[in-house]
C-alpha cells in the first residue's frame, strides 16, 4: 500500500514540476477572435465613371451591395458572386442585357436544385462565369457538373 502511495505522490510531483509556469514563459490572457473575417465588406461604394452606362451600372452595384449582399452576408453560392457576375456582365455587353442576365442568375441563385447542373470551383462554390450567357459561341465553356475548376 505505501508504494502505490508513493508513486502516486511522485506522479504528482512531476506533473505539477513539468507544467509549472516559470518566469520567463507567464501564462497570458489570450486574445482571441473568433469572428470570420469577411472580405465581401471591402467594397468601393464610390459613383467615379467615364459615362452614364459606368454610373447606372455603379449605382445598381451599390445598390445591391448594401440593400441585399450586406445583409445576406457572404451566402452566395456561385463563383463570381452576383454582384461580380451583374459586373462581367456589363463588360460582356451591355446595361440592359446585363440586367437581364442579373435577374436569370438571381433566379438560379435560390434554385435548391442546382446540384448536378454547375461545375464547382477549388473554393465548393458552383462556378457559373458571365460569358456562358452571352450568346457568344466561341466564348461559351461548357464543364460538366463533375468538373472542378482550379482557376479562371
Amino acid at each position: 500500500m505505501q508504494s502505490k502511495h508513493l508513486i502516486f505522490f511522485v506522479l504528482l510531483l512531476l506533473t505539477t514540476s513539468v507544467f509549472c509556469q516559470i518566469d520567463d514563459l507567464k501564462w497570458k490572457k489570450a486574445y482571441l477572435s473568433y469572428e470570420v473575417p469577411d472580405q465581401f465588406r471591402n467594397r468601393d461604394y464610390s459613383f467615379e465613371s467615364d459615362n452614364a452606362a459606368e454610373f447606372l451600372e455603379k449605382s445598381f452595384v451599390n445598390a445591391y451591395w448594401f440593400f441585399i449582399s450586406d445583409v445576406d452576408g457572404d451566402n452566395c453560392p456561385f463563383d463570381p458572386s452576383c454582384s461580380s457576375f451583374f459586373i462581367y456582365a456589363t463588360e460582356e455587353t451591355n446595361v440592359f442585357q446585363a440586367t437581364l442576365m442579373f435577374s436569370d442568375r438571381l433566379t438560379r441563385d435560390s434554385n435548391p436544385i442546382k446540384k448536378n447542373k454547375y461545375p464547382w470551383d477549388k473554393n465548393g462554390h458552383y462556378y457559373d462565369p458571365a460569358y456562358n450567357y452571352t450568346l457568344n459561341q466561341e466564348r461559351i465553356d461548357y464543364l460538366p457538373p463533375t468538373f472542378i475548376v482550379e482557376d479562371e
